[in-house]
């Protein structure tokens, strides 16, 4: 059997007709999209069809749509956007301490230059609490952001309740939905964001193009200085080839999402129920909680998480302990301690990340190699006891 990827949550691989809607943007169709002439104005018209097939994805307008170069510039630019913009010395974020450290990094950044920040804790499910949201705001509070769903456990997170709350304080909201656009309903209004970020190789795109939306009316001061592109927001001549990727991968997305959930979801069920049931003590983390149909954190008591990844790969399949950010770090992963997993509990986690292209058949074969991987790996294991295992 080919290699099996479980690991769509840190990269997707690049959707066939994406590609080809890119390729003649290296080729023939290679003008400026800021250029007057002919070539430039063809560049320009993908630019804004591309503009148009994010916006419906998100159900938001066009003109609210900036292209980035992914998740991370996305989340600065809104996060460092709206503090710089806001009034006043005294300013105040809320965030989760479950987000993505491109959220995390920049608040303790802000935190440096005098701003102050609660990192709202998590319930067992890997959800916040909104009331306790409610009251963590203050006077000063300039910025909620709170991800849609969690990369590492795929928890979704309430916003609708949230952006209810941050609207009648008339503080600005913004979500990192990195892991949710393209897996789940998302609709911009709904959510009651000001502001969300994506990125393309998180759906089918290729890595190094991402979206900030911006809700008309914002204020967001620019991250970046330079030209009077995308209307000032972010200058830099565009990424057409890229952000033709985009918006295709966005159109796809947006006419197969019911269709993918359905299937994709079925078949974490089926990893999931078998892994449990032939595994010993293996249990799945965040389980009661909503979760995006296609990520799935399971522990295996008594091993080392990476000492896992290592057999399985040597076994032809592809599955992570966490955000591909932060391979090869020492500490635990601060998203699994947050929902209450001792450190040697969250080392002994691995994600499985299901995609759009995942068969019965590898899912089938993953249940065939899983079980012994971790057999085996616990025989070696002074932490692992068979006859004296007292998690559940």
């Amino acid at each position: 059997m080919n290699r099996i990827y479980l690991d769509h949550n840190a990269t997707t691989p690049v959707e066939p007709a994406v590609l080809d809607a890119i390729l003649p943007y290296f080729s023939t169709e290679f003008g400026n999209a800021s250029s007057i002439h002919t070539d430039g104005q063809r560049a320009r018209a993908a630019v804004e069809t591309a503009r148009e097939q994010v916006a419906a994805l998100l159900g938001a307008r066009p003109q609210e749509i900036v292209f980035t170069s992914g998740g991370t510039e996305s989340d600065n630019h809104a996060i460092f956007g709206i503090l710089r913009s806001t009034p006043g010395a005294t300013k105040h974020i809320i965030t989760t301490a479950i987000e993505h450290e491109a959220v995390l990094n920049t608040c303790q950044a802000l935190e440096k230059e005098g701003a102050s920040v609660t990192y709202l804790p998590v319930r067992t499910s890997g959800v916040v609490d909104p009331e306790e949201l409610r009251d963590a705001i203050r006077p000063h509070t300039a910025l909620i952001t709170v991800m849609h769903a969690n990369n590492e456990l795929g928890t979704i997170q309430p916003l609708a309740e949230i952006g209810r709350i941050a609207t009648q304080n008339d503080v600005y909201f913004h979500t990192d939905a990195v892991q949710s656009v393209g897996k789940i309903p998302v609709d911009v209004k709904v959510l009651g964001v000001d502001l969300l970020s994506l990125s393309g190789h998180k759906l089918y795109a290729p890595k190094g193009i991402g979206a900030l939306y911006i809700r008309s009316g914002t204020r967001l001061k620019q991250l970046l200085y330079g030209g009077h592109h995308q209307r000032g927001f972010r200058p830099g001549t565009e990424n057409v080839p890229g952000i033709v990727a985009l918006g295709k991968a966005a159109e796809l997305a947006r006419l197969s999402l019911e269709e993918d959930a359905a299937r994709i979801s079925g078949l974490r069920d089926q990893l999931e129920q078998g892994l449990v049931s032939r595994v010993p003590h293996a249990r799945i983390n965040a389980a009661e909680a909503p979760r995006t149909p296609n990520t799935s954190n399971i522990t295996f008591p008594g091993i080392e998480g990476e000492a896992l990844i290592i057999a399985l790969d040597m076994k032809g399949i592809a599955c992570s302990t966490g955000a591909a950010c932060s391979s090869g770090a020492v500490e635990p992963s601060h998203v699994l301690t947050s929902i209450g997993l001792s450190a040697d509990d969250a080392r002994a986690s691995i994600r499985f990340s299901l995609g759009r292209h995942i068969s019965s058949a590898e899912i089938e074969y993953a249940l065939d190699t899983i079980p012994a991987a971790v057999a085996q790996l616990r025989e070696f294991s002074p932490t692992y006891q068979k006859e004296d295992v007292t998690r559940t």
